[in-house]
């Protein structure tokens, strides 16, 4: 087994571009270990959190990447996380960027 073959921790599931969306894979996690797993991926993101929010089975963070404004959520049940823009129009090149960094998995 080469390097190839080592399991990254986040990874690319979907990129819905037209949706402005970019569904990752993560460690697993449920809705108090969210916090703490987010945190480690913005900081490799070198993104920064802007706000927190969170209701009864979803959390959403705006943060800052790149300049960027985006949502980061993320839903326990189903243990989904994604981004998303808010101008989708505006993030293209963004969105494309994030989803390349994703697909090679880190």
């Amino acid at each position: 087994m080469g390097d190839s073959m080592q399991q990254t921790e986040f990874g690319l599931v979907d990129y819905q571009a037209q949706e402005g969306r970019i569904i990752i894979r993560t460690p697993r996690f449920d809705f108090d270990s969210f916090p703490q797993l987010a945190e480690k991926l913005v900081q490799l993101l070198s993104a920064s959190v802007i706000e927190k929010q969170w209701d009864a089975d979803i959390h959403s963070w705006l943060i800052d990447f790149e300049g960027y404004q985006l949502f980061l959520k993320s839903e326990h049940y189903s243990e989904s996380v994604w981004f998303e823009a808010l101008a989708i129009d505006d993030s293209k090149e963004e969105l494309d960027f994030l989803a390349s960094l994703f697909q090679r998995g880190f």
